[in-house]
């Protein structure tokens, strides 16, 4: 069986990148990878990726201002990410959401969050959350807008995670999953449905074990699929097919 990755969550332009980037994205499908959405921060981010999906036809990308993003963010930002969604290959808006670990107003995420919610109900498209440090109020923001998309890397406790689901959104899981002290990452991956998960790298981010600390890519998403293929009683294969899947319905990927 050809193994098929798809990285529901990277972020390619980051400076971790610059002294290999070609060749590795030139490298990836040789190495299984069948997919990567590759997420923005802000509208210069979103304007790179969409280089990166015009030049690799196995990427995608977002468009949306990170919470840690907003303090050159324009006035008719929802403008600038309206017009990329009228690209193909732009599948969600995000990367967008709430970090509470951050000393960033708290006021101005939660409106540009709502904002960005506002835009993807009127739109019909996914949206990609980033939840740290604030479930709180990114679960009230999102039992009040009802969106369909991901928390990506998602950190948060089971029943957490059965609110995601009864509201209609998937779970991403990465290289957390096999970090000895991850227990929610671990159970949430025992107990999600397996219709609504998703694997990510987070790239160059989290990566997994044995490479923590080190330079992530979507190849090592093999450890994440190996680590809940063992928690499940599947094969890691299984895993990749059944999230590859499920990544091309959320994203509405032909």
């Amino acid at each position: 069986m050809e193994r098929k990755i798809f990285d529901a969550h990277a972020h390619y332009d980051d400076a971790w990148f610059d002294e290999d980037r070609d060749e590795l994205l030139k490298a990836l499908p040789d190495e299984g990878v069948c997919g990567v959405v590759c997420n923005a921060v802000d509208l210069k981010s979103a304007e790179v990726l969409k280089g990166y999906s015009e030049k690799y036809p196995y990427i995608w990308f977002t468009a949306g201002f990170h919470p840690e993003n907003l303090e050159d963010m324009p006035e008719d930002y929802l403008d600038g990410i309206k017009e990329y969604l009228k690209n193909e290959k732009c599948v969600a808006i995000g990367e967008i959401g709430l970090d509470y670990h951050w000393d960033i107003p708290r006021d101005l995420q939660k409106r540009v969050f709502e904002e960005q919610l506002r835009l993807a109900a009127e739109l019909d498209v996914p949206v990609v959350i980033h939840d740290r440090e604030a479930h709180g109020d990114t679960m009230e923001l999102i039992r009040r807008y009802r969106p369909k998309g991901l928390m990506h890397c998602f950190s948060g406790s089971v029943e957490l995670m059965r609110e995601v689901i009864k509201l209609g959104m998937s779970i991403s899981l990465g290289g957390v999953v096999t970090f000895k002290n991850a227990r929610h990452s671990v159970e949430c991956a025992a107990e999600v449905p397996l219709d609504r998960l998703l694997l990510e790298t987070d790239a160059p981010y989290m990566a997994p074990v044995p490479f923590r600390g080190k330079r992530n890519d979507s190849r090592k998403i093999i450890y994440a699929a190996e680590k809940i293929a063992e928690i499940r009683g599947m094969t890691a294969d299984e895993i990749l097919y059944i999230t590859a899947d499920n990544a091309r319905r959320l994203y509405n990927i032909k």
